[in-house]
């Protein structure tokens, strides 16, 4: 976490970077270090429409925009849309997708990229966006490649992969995190109805979600 300069976060969804990355978005802010969320859908085909829905397929683009807008600031982070269609990723060509993102990246010029480890991402928008993400780092000249963390969250991924090599926990700070997932109304209301209750099965609810997403962690991607 020391000596970064700027921190790109790239994932395909609004919620993506509050579900995935509030710790460590929280610590790197705390140090003073820029990040920037380079979003890659609306998250338009998703399926929650609120809790009730208040939501429909017309509008729901729109919703989920500005939930990602008042999550971002929330979290004083900037972003920027990538542009894709939801659950479509996968269908794009590698090497366009890679080329436009090696150009932000250039642009920007960050020290620290964090995106999903293809094939243990779970949606398929994920892994494609994530191994276009790693394509477009190695394609970056070696003198000012960034490093890349890569989060897995598939079921079995330390069976596969090992044990990551970066975990952030966020301790005292996990009420930080619901809040920035909270700010997702449309995708979040059923857990807020569920935080909402202060029965024992809420206990429960909470310890789990702790349990779930308490701690951040991440591989660092090994270019040949």
């Amino acid at each position: 976490m020391e000596n970064q300069k700027h921190v790109v976060i790239i994932y395909p969804h609004p919620d993506d970077e509050s579900f995935g990355a509030a710790g460590s978005i929280y610590h790197f802010r705390k140090k003073g270090v820029p990040v920037t969320y380079l979003c890659g859908t609306l998250g338009e085909m998703g399926r929650n429409m609120g809790t009730p829905p208040f939501a429909n397929r017309e509008t729901l683009a729109e919703i989920r925009k500005e939930e990602l807008k008042e999550a971002c600031e929330f979290l004083d982070i900037d972003y920027r849309l990538l542009g894709y269609r939801d659950k479509t990723i996968e269908f794009e060509k590698l090497e366009h997708v890679a080329k436009d993102i090696k150009a932000i990246l250039e642009e920007i010029e960050p020290s620290l990229v964090i995106t999903h480890y293809p094939d243990h991402g779970v949606h398929p928008d994920h892994n494609a966006l994530g191994e276009a993400t790693i394509e477009a780092v190695r394609l970056m000249d070696e003198e000012v490649r960034p490093t890349v963390w890569a989060s897995a969250i598939t079921n079995n991924f330390e069976e596969v992969l090992g044990e990551p090599d970066i975990a952030i926990s966020l301790e005292e700070h996990f009420d930080f995190k619901l809040d920035a997932i909270l700010k997702h109304r449309s995708q979040a209301e059923g857990m807020l109805e569920k935080l909402d209750n202060t029965s024992d099965e809420n206990k429960v609810y909470i310890d789990g979600l702790k349990g779930r997403l308490g701690k951040e962690r991440f591989f660092t991607w090994k270019y040949d």
